[in-house]
């Protein structure tokens, strides 16, 4: 692959997540294998936060920024139930019915996935993130069968221990081995 810089970016693929598995004392984050999210359809993440302007001597004299993480929704052809019981906290009881409590605990998790690009894919990490349930939706079969989605609402939240919301990575020759295990495990970022 070329190290060319892309000039536009497409498409959405190789979505998975990574639940947490432990929460230390300070907030350090332990995650579990990456699942594939198959079907992704589209993200849109927003930027959480504010901009806070001090004037003095007639300007700007000081702009503070808060940087509260992302959030926005991610579309699926289809929530795997791995994801309802793992992230969502669904059970599946002894009849194979996925049972919705009111008290259902849910898991954080890490949110990878790869946007297209004219010369290369780049590769993006939320490490902290929460989700809420899916609505549930549907309609008749008319002339065309049209295939509906389920959307999922994120909220990507800075970790604890290290104020680390997101990371991407294009691909280049220094970035090739992160690069080439980015679904394998979620990469961290160097100190």
């Amino acid at each position: 692959m070329p190290n060319t810089p892309n000039k536009i970016k497409y498409g959405l693929k190789s979505c998975y997540y990574a639940p947490v598995t432990a929460t230390a004392a300070d907030g350090t984050l332990t995650y579990g294998e990456p699942v594939a999210l198959p079907g992704a359809v589209s993200i849109s993440l927003s930027a959480e936060g504010s901009s806070d302007p001090f004037y003095a001597d007639n300007v700007v004299y000081w702009q503070g920024n808060a940087n509260n993480g992302y959030s926005g929704d991610l579309e699926l052809a289809l929530i795997p139930d791995s994801f309802r019981t793992a992230v969502l906290g669904e059970t599946l009881d002894a009849k194979g019915f996925y049972v919705e409590r009111s008290d259902d605990p849910q898991t954080e998790f890490a949110l990878m996935f790869q946007c297209e690009g004219d010369q290369n894919a780049t590769r993006h990490i939320f490490y902290r993130c929460v989700a809420s349930r899916a609505e549930v939706a549907g309609q008749t079969k008319e002339d065309a069968i049209s295939p509906a989605t389920e959307t999922i609402t994120i909220n990507a939240l800075a970790r604890i221990n290290d104020g680390v919301v997101k990371a991407r990575c294009p691909y280049s020759e220094e970035t090739t081995s992160s690069y080439q295990t980015w679904f394998t495990a979620v990469q961290e970022p160097t100190a």
